[in-house]
């Protein structure tokens, strides 16, 4: 039997590769369409990303959590959560189908009629295989997560720029949403033993419910947050600005979410294997606040330093004005995975109601600093949105205190020497590559020193992460 070190090790392993492959891929993908894709084409299928993302929620209505969060989940709580999903989906399409025309009136684009019915369809595909991935989160086979995202991205993907380079312009991006589910979901099938069954029994739901509420209204929450700033803009701005943005918010996502991805993808099973032991639990959590610092400070804001670069290099300077825009959202984007552990945390003690609350508040405020803002311009919005929800994590630290007596002094101890380290080498290749002229020379070398620094840096201090992470994968490959 693996211990509960090695399960998280390994779960963070394939993690590591399955979100790395992935975001590997979405930047391969992501350069192809937008080198032949326009910001008006982007913005188009962003305005239209919040509906898609808010159904999403309200199929699944955190159920799904719910059952990771079990200690013995039965084949009859799989199919009805399975069963409500579908039928869930099925109403909400209904729904969003005939309110097309609104949606299309509000952002004054009659095109986005027919596009929004398109789109929608995809959270009704997925309805089909959350209860599977329910499943293969809760059993950690992130092995096989890994080749599903993996296939369903080349196959996506490789259709998208096709359709794109076609002439497709905007439906390129709606008809690669509805393939990369419909391969994933054909991936969980392949892998997943479980299958669904006629005999449809909703009392599970009933049972779930008190529970799974706080996490749906949490979720939605969250959604709202995540698309607020695309949302407003496609009321205030041109298709064209909205683009930007969407590219400079694609990017960061993409790169904060390889660690947050890693990081969920055990957080929340290895927590809640281990709530009962207050002690232990709070060690654990340490260790892992302490590993994603150590991952998610020189990533953001190195991604940050070479913002220019990339972007000019990768999808040609027409996308110039989402630059600003996305060093911006890297800063933020530093702390974002910090949220994910924090999130888990309060789900695996069964307290969603820390979690619901927290979020909520958080975007009342958020919707509160855009409104305050938004006569400044897109990038004075962006600025006091980041500012804010790097504040905002003292809230979160707050609860995680109540949860697990966690001190401020030592989540500081946790994170500061990796941010500090982190924003002083990124200081010093940024002054290191100020003269080179050449643009991919600059990139290169701004890349090579930043990690360099901070290798060298972590080594000098004997950082504990960085040692295991290296025993870790030597282990590995002797393996091999």
């Amino acid at each position: 039997m693996e211990t509960l070190k090695e399960k998280t090790a390994k779960g963070l392993f394939w993690g590591a590769v399955n979100n790395g492959a992935t975001q590997l891929l979405n930047i391969v993908i992501g350069i192809f369409l937008a080198r032949l894709l326009s910001p008006g084409d982007y913005g188009l299928v962003g305005m239209l990303s919040i509906f898609s993302a808010i159904a999403g929620n309200l199929q699944s209505s955190g159920f799904s959590t719910a059952i990771v969060n079990m200690k013995s989940p039965t084949a009859r709580d799989y199919n009805a959560v399975f069963w409500f999903n579908v039928l869930t989906s099925l109403a909400i399409y209904a729904v969003l189908f005939f309110s097309a025309p609104l949606i299309a009136a509000y952002f004054r684009q009659p095109c986005l009629v027919e596009l929004s019915r398109l789109v929608f369809l995809s959270f009704v595909i997925a309805s089909f295989g959350i209860a599977h991935n329910a499943y293969m989160f809760k059993n950690m086979m992130n092995r096989e997560l890994a080749a599903i995202g993996v296939v369903a991205l080349v196959v996506s993907g490789a259709a998208g720029i096709a359709m794109a380079y076609c002439g497709m312009a905007y439906w390129s991006l709606a008809w690669q949403q509805i393939i990369y589910i419909a391969m994933v979901n054909i991936g969980r099938y392949r892998f997943t033993p479980w299958r669904p069954s006629l005999r449809v029994d909703f009392s599970p739901i009933r049972r779930m419910f008190p529970f799974s509420v706080k996490i749906l209204v949490t979720t939605i929450v969250n959604t709202v947050s995540n698309n607020i700033l695309t949302f407003i803009f496609g009321r205030l701005y041109k298709p064209s600005a909205v683009g930007n943005f969407s590219q400079a918010y694609k990017w960061n996502f993409m790169a904060y979410s390889f660690v947050s991805g890693t990081v969920a993808q055990v957080a929340q099973p290895v927590l809640a294997a281990i709530a009962d032991d207050a002690g232990r639990e709070k060690r654990v959590f340490r260790k892992m606040t302490r590993f994603t610092a150590f991952i998610a400070f020189p990533a953001m804001l190195g991604f940050s330093l070479v913002a220019n670069e990339f972007i000019t290099i990768a999808i040609s300077s027409k996308w110039a004005d989402s630059i600003p825009l996305m060093q911006t959202l890297c800063v933020g984007g530093a702390f974002m995975p910090l949220y994910t552990l924090f999130q888990n945390l309060a789900i695996s003690r069964g307290r969603s109601g820390i979690y619901m609350w927290c979020n909520i508040a958080q975007i009342a405020l958020q919707i509160a600093i855009i409104m305050a803002f938004h006569s400044h311009g897109i990038e004075a919005m962006v600025a006091a949105y980041t500012a804010f929800n790097i504040l905002w994590l003292g809230v979160w630290h707050a609860a995680a205190g109540r949860l697990i007596g966690l001190r401020a002094a030592e989540f500081i101890a946790d994170i500061g020497p990796f941010a500090i380290v982190a924003a002083a080498v990124v200081g010093v290749a940024w002054a290191v590559t100020l003269p080179v002229g050449n643009i991919v020379l600059r990139l290169l070398l701004k890349v090579a020193v930043t990690a360099a620094l901070y290798f060298a840096a972590m080594r000098v201090a004997r950082v504990q992460i960085l040692q295991e992470c290296i025993d870790f994968m030597v282990k590995k490959t002797r393996r091999k």
